[in-house]
């Protein structure tokens, strides 16, 4: 199984300040960070040079029922996902397809963080159903 990033993620209050994605942005971006993705409630900055240096910004998530501490990208999600579930470790976010183009789960780690464990998919493929939804 082959980790391809780790990135921070960085919970803003929700319903503060309307413009705290931009605060950040402009922050980080004295520290050589630039926007990579924005859907308005998160955002992702990164390293040009090193573009999988990256920070990520919510507000909340928009799909599960908790945000996650950390994101950690794999090389194939459906298989970290079976060795996770079989280890008996909570899931609080099934596996699943997201619009926004990944395949992601939450599992919760012995320190009682929330994982956001996911795969992007190519643009045109079509990903495995989920046996357990």
């Amino acid at each position: 199984m082959s980790v391809r990033r780790v990135v921070p993620d960085i919970h803003l209050a929700p319903g503060g300040a309307p413009d705290a994605l931009a605060e950040n942005r402009a922050f980080y971006g004295l520290l050589g960070f630039e926007e990579v993705m924005n859907h308005g409630w998160v955002m992702t900055l990164a390293s040009p040079s090193h573009p999988t240096a990256q920070l990520t910004f919510m507000t909340r998530d928009e799909t599960a029922p908790v945000a996650p501490d950390l994101s950690i990208e794999v090389e194939d999600v459906d298989a970290v996902y079976a060795a996770v579930l079989a280890s008996g470790a909570r899931i609080v976010h099934p596996l699943q397809d997201e619009e926004w183009g990944v395949r992601r789960f939450f599992a919760v780690d012995p320190n009682g963080q929330v994982i956001n464990v996911l795969g992007h998919r190519p643009p045109d493929s079509t990903a495995p159903s989920d046996p357990d939804n």
